[in-house]
């Protein structure tokens, strides 16, 4: 799959002399938020991750490749380009053979950078179990991705349109350590609590880069979730967005939406009754990923000499 990828010359040059990088996905800005705030919270946070001592490395396939940066054009035409599609494990083969826009979800995103010598990625919220999944099966492909593909993915939890609880349970049984950021407790995306624990908390970026390093070091394949929560001035009541969570479920049900477009009109009716502020703590919530990120991503390339 190596002959597939093109590198910007930033991140080639990072890569060549072993300075830490950061992953960062393209769903969140083609399928995540709307125009024009997605292309600038993509350019905010390439920015954030360098402010914090990595080099950002935005993933997305295009023209037959798989894109390991992207410059500033290519940025603007996945924020405005209406018929991007979304790239998990399954796609690869299709959008590369048939040249199409591709934007990697979380799971598309972690093998490419792997595939690119990437051990660290940002995100907002992993994918995961969707409410109701013991009936329609209805899981992430996520969960599988981080059981085999070894990246840390700093996210605010996975998106809290999801069974959290069940989540979790996937992956424990797939071996995923999900680390608590700096928290005791496993935010749910929008809000820092969800009513669930952490496997274990460390409060430090040289912590995670150690856990990181043991972890591989031991043969163990496979990623870890580093739960960071939203700051708290950016949160949002947990009860209340569970609230409003369960409305926007109801009329997904009702309008018999399914498989990949639930996660996208799902995030448009939260953010239409929360009156927009879901969205602004979703892009604070990015933010505050990517800086995190930047500083494990620093901290494990020192333990890498």
């Amino acid at each position: 799959m190596k002959q597939y990828l093109t590198f910007t010359d930033e991140v080639r040059h990072a890569l060549d002399n072993n300075l830490p990088v950061v992953a960062l996905e393209t769903t969140i800005i083609s399928h995540g938020m709307p125009y024009p705030q997605n292309i600038e919270m993509a350019k905010e946070v390439e920015q954030i991750i360098r402010d914090n001592g990595a080099v950002p490395a935005t993933i997305g396939i295009m023209d037959g490749k798989i894109k390991i940066g992207l410059s500033e054009s290519e940025l603007e035409e996945f924020a405005t380009n209406k018929s991007v599609e979304k790239v998990s494990r399954r796609d690869f083969p299709y959008i590369l053979a048939s040249g199409k826009i591709g934007a990697t979800t979380v799971a598309g995103t972690m093998i490419a950078a792997q595939l690119a010598g990437i051990r660290v990625f940002a995100t907002g919220g992993i994918g995961g179990v969707h409410r109701e999944g013991e009936i329609t099966w209805d899981v992430s492909a996520d969960l599988t991705e981080l059981a085999q593909t070894g990246l840390a993915v700093v996210c605010a939890g996975c998106k809290s349109i999801l069974d959290i609880g069940r989540t979790l349970e996937y992956l424990e049984t797939q071996g995923v350590p999900v680390v608590g950021y700096r928290t005791d407790e496993f935010p749910s995306f929008f809000a820092r609590e969800s009513g669930f624990g952490v496997d274990f908390r460390l409060d430090a970026p040289e912590e995670v880069a150690t856990v990181m390093d043991t972890k591989w070091k031991l043969g163990l394949d496979g990623g870890l979730v580093i739960a960071n929560p939203v700051p708290e001035k950016d949160a949002l009541d947990h009860g209340k967005i569970e609230a409003v969570i369960l409305q926007a479920l109801k009329e997904a049900k009702e309008n018999g939406i399914a498989g990949k477009k639930v996660t996208p009109f799902l995030l448009s009716k939260v953010k239409e009754l929360t009156e927009g502020k879901s969205l602004q703590t979703n892009i604070a919530l990015v933010k505050h990923n990517a800086a995190v990120a930047a500083q494990i991503a620093a901290a494990y390339h020192k333990k890498q000499g």
